[in-house]
C-alpha cells in the first residue's frame, strides 16, 4: 500500500463540507495533466487509499461491554451510555468514506485517458488493474458506510446511502437520495465483480501470472510481472475484495438488517467459504498470528507492503507512541483510556475449555488468571493499576516486555517512552473469515433448516484458531493451548444469554476473545441486537475491574491521602463499599474503576448511526436535501 500512499496526492474538492459545494481555489494542476502523467493519476487514487477506516486503531471497545474508560472526555463513552448525538458521533464515517468515493469516481472517469505505458499491452494491463483497484475500494467504502450509517426511515424502510458512480463538482445536483439497503448491496456486489475481473487473487502469485498472461495475448511474463508482480502486494487484490464481500454479507444477514437486506445466511456462509477455498482453509495459521502486532522484529523484516500469512490485509507500517499513550497507565507514560471489564476477563475459558463459571472449569479464585485461554496471557497483565483502580491492560499490540517496566522508569527502553515503537494495524485476518463462516453456518442450521454444524466444521474454524502454535514468549511463560471445542459436549455456561444457543454462545465467545480491541465487538453486538450486554443493571460486572484484596495486596492504597479518591469495591452480593479511611477490612471485592460512566440507557436508534447534523445542514444551506437516519432527528 505504501507505494501509492507516498505518491503526491491530488487535492480535489471533497475534503470538507464547504468544499463539497464550493471547492477552494488552489494552485493545483488541472485534470488534463494526469493524461500524460500516470503518477499524477495514481495520486488521485491514493487519496482513496489514505482514507481506509481499518488502517489504524480506534479502540471503540469503550463503547462495549469489553472496557470502560476513566477518561471523561473519551467520545466512545457517549455511545456506551446512550448519550451520543448526531452532532457528536465517534462512529461517523460519512465524510471520510464519501470523500474517498469522490476521488475514486474522479479517477474512474479519467483512467481510460491516461497514458499508463508506452507499450500498448502493458498500458492496457495497467489501466485495467488500476480501475479494478478503484472498483474494489468503492465496494469496501460502501460496506463501511452501510455498517456505520444504514438506517430505517420513520416508515420502517431500511435505507443505505446515496449511490454515487460519477464525480461531483460545484455545479452537480446533490439531491441524490439515499438508496435502499438492498440497492446498496447490489451496487457493492457489482463493484466487487468489476474489481475481480481485473485483479489478481494475490500479486506475484505464479498461477495468477500464468492466468493473466493468457488473458492478455502477447503479454510475456516480464510484462505481466511489471503490472501484477509482487511489488504491488498490499494494494487492493482479489482476496481483499472477496473478504470485504464476506464482511458485507455477514452484516446484511445479521438480525439488525436481515428483514430488508436482501442477503440471507446461506449467502453469507458461501461468501466466507469462497475466501477460505482460495487460501487453503486454515493453512495460514501461524505462531505469531495472535501477537504479530507487537513483534517489532517481525514487522520490521516485512517489506513496506508485505503481511504475515494470517494477516490478509493491513494498514501502513509506522512508528508511533500513540498506542502506549492511550492504553498504558500513567506509570508507563500512558493515559489509561481503556480498562478491561471483569465481564471481559471472565469470558476467557479455562484450558480444559469450560467457562470459569462452570463447576468443571477447575477455576481457582485464588489464582484467577492461571490455566486460562492463552489469549488472556497475551492481552492482560496480572496486577492492579493504582491510578484508575482497575485491571491493568497489557495492549496486545505492544510487546509484553513493555508492561514489565511498570515500576522501573529509569531503565525503560525508548520504545516504551518515545516514537520508535513499530505498529501496523490489521484490516483483515484469516481468523475473521473462519469465524464469519462458522457463525453463518450455525445460524442456517438453527433457524433455516440448513445442514447441522459438524465436528469437522468446528475443527476447521474455532479449533483451528485454538490450535494456533504458541509463540516463544507464551511457551516460556508456561502457557498452553485451550482444549478443542467438542460439539457433542458443549458446556452450558451459567452466564450464557438465554436467547442464544450453547453453540452460538461459544462462537460469539471466540469472536470476543480473538478480536479483542480490534474494533469488532461494537459492530458485533449492534448487528446481533445485543446492546443490552452493556446494561450495568443487568450485567453489573461490565462496570467492574478485577477482584482485589486491598488490605493484603495493596495496603498502601488505603491511606489518608486516598480517603477522598473515590476508591470503591463491589462485594459478590452486589454491595458497594467506598473507602472512608477506616473500613480497611471491608475493602476486598471487584474494583470499580474511577470515573466510569453508567451504561444502561439504550433505544432502537442506538443500533444505527446518524449522519452528522453539520453535514445535513450544509446540504440544506445550499438548497439540497440529505435525509437523517430514523430516530436521530
Amino acid at each position: 500500500m505504501k507505494k501509492i500512499i507516498t505518491i503526491c496526492a491530488f487535492a480535489a474538492c471533497l475534503t470538507g463540507c464547504d468544499d463539497l459545494f464550493e471547492p477552494a481555489i488552489e494552485n493545483n494542476l488541472g485534470l488534463e495533466y494526469m493524461y500524460e502523467n500516470s503518477q499524477y493519476a495514481e495520486g488521485i487514487l491514493a487519496n482513496a487509499y489514505t482514507r481506509i477506516p481499518c488502517a489504524g486503531y480506534s479502540f471503540n471497545d469503550v463503547a462495549t461491554d469489553d472496557a470502560v474508560s476513566n477518561d471523561a472526555e473519551n467520545s466512545w463513552r457517549k455511545i456506551a451510555s446512550g448519550m451520543w448525538t448526531a452532532n457528536n458521533n465517534p462512529a461517523d464515517r460519512w465524510t471520510s468514506c464519501r470523500s474517498a468515493i469522490q476521488y475514486i469516481n474522479l479517477f474512474l472517469a479519467n483512467a481510460d485517458k491516461v497514458k499508463w505505458a508506452k507499450d500498448e499491452v502493458v498500458a492496457q494491463m495497467f489501466c485495467d488493474r488500476e480501475k479494478a483497484e478503484a472498483y474494489g475500494l468503492r465496494a469496501m467504502y460502501m460496506y463501511n458506510l452501510l455498517e456505520a450509517h444504514a438506517g430505517y426511515t420513520e416508515d420502517g424502510v431500511l435505507m443505505g446511502v446515496p449511490i454515487l458512480t460519477e464525480p461531483e463538482a460545484a455545479g452537480s445536483n446533490f439531491n441524490v437520495p439515499r438508496s435502499t439497503f438492498v440497492d446498496c448491496m447490489k451496487a457493492l456486489k457489482e463493484d466487487a465483480r468489476l474489481a475481480l475481473e481485473g485483479l489478481p487473487w494475490e500479486y506475484g502469485d505464479a498461477a495468477e501470472m500464468q492466468r493473466l498472461s493468457a488473458k492478455y495475448a502477447g503479454a510475456d511474463q516480464g510484462k505481466v510481472t511489471r503490472v501484477f508482480g509482487a511489488n504491488f502486494i498490499g494494494r487492493m487484490s482479489g482476496k481483499v475484495v472477496e473478504a470485504f464481500v464476506s464482511k458485507a454479507d455477514l452484516l446484511a444477514a445479521s438480525p439488525a438488517y436481515s428483514d430488508q437486506s436482501g442477503v440471507d445466511w446461506k449467502t453469507a456462509a458461501a461468501s466466507a467459504a469462497k475466501v477460505l477455498n482460495h487460501i487453503g482453509g486454515v493453512d495460514g495459521m501461524d505462531p505469531t498470528g495472535w501477537t504479530w502486532y507487537c513483534n517489532v522484529d517481525d514487522i520490521e523484516k516485512l517489506s513496506p507492503t508485505e503481511s504475515p500469512a494470517e494477516i490478509l490485509w493491513r494498514g501502513e507500517r509506522a512508528k508511533s507512541l500513540s498506542l502506549e499513550e492511550d492504553n498504558f497507565p500513567p506509570t508507563l507514560y500512558g493515559n489509561g483510556r481503556i480498562n478491561p471489564t471483569q465481564n471481559l476477563v471472565d469470558a476467557f475459558p479455562m484450558l480444559n475449555g469450560y467457562p470459569v463459571s462452570h463447576l468443571s472449569g477447575e477455576y481457582d479464585e485464588n489464582l484467577p488468571y492461571a490455566n486460562r485461554d492463552p489469549r488472556l496471557e497475551a492481552t492482560f497483565l496480572n496486577f492492579s493499576w493504582k491510578n484508575s483502580f482497575t485491571y491493568i491492560y497489557q495492549d496486545k499490540f505492544i510487546s509484553r516486555e513493555g508492561a514489565t517496566y511498570y515500576a522501573d522508569n529509569a531503565n525503560r527502553p525508548d520504545e516504551f517512552k518515545s516514537n520508535v515503537n513499530v505498529n501496523a494495524a490489521p484490516c483483515l485476518r484469516l481468523s475473521e473469515v473462519l469465524l464469519n463462516w462458522i457463525e453463518a453456518k450455525a445460524v442456517m442450521a438453527e433457524f433455516l433448516g440448513g445442514a447441522a454444524v459438524t465436528q469437522a466444521d468446528i475443527d476447521k474454524s474455532i479449533n483451528a484458531i485454538r490450535n494456533r502454535p504458541l509463540d516463544e514468549t507464551a511457551i516460556a511463560n508456561g502457557v498452553q493451548k485451550t482444549a478443542p471445542l467438542q460439539i457433542a459436549s458443549i458446556a452450558n455456561d451459567p452466564a450464557r444469554d438465554a436467547d442464544v444457543s450453547a453453540l452460538m454462545w461459544e462462537i460469539r465467545r471466540e469472536r470476543r476473545m480473538e478480536f479483542i480491541f480490534e474494533t469488532q465487538r461494537l459492530n458485533d453486538i449492534r448487528r446481533w441486537f445485543k446492546l443490552d450486554y452493556m446494561d450495568n443493571e443487568k450485567y453489573p460486572e461490565t462496570m467492574l475491574g478485577a477482584w482485589v484484596d486491598l488490605p493484603n495486596e495493596f495496603p498502601e492504597q488505603l491511606d489518608e491521602a486516598n480517603k477522598d479518591a473515590g476508591k470503591s469495591v463491589m462485594k459478590e452480593d452486589g454491595t458497594v463499599v467506598v473507602w472512608n479511611g477506616s473500613n480497611q477490612a471491608d475493602m476486598g471485592g471487584y474494583a470499580i474503576p474511577i470515573n466510569a460512566a453508567a451504561r444502561n440507557d439504550f433505544s432502537a436508534k442506538n443500533y444505527l448511526s446518524p449522519v452528522g447534523s453539520s453535514i445535513i445542514a450544509s446540504y440544506k444551506n445550499k438548497g439540497f436535501t440529505l435525509t437523517q437516519t430514523g430516530g436521530w432527528q
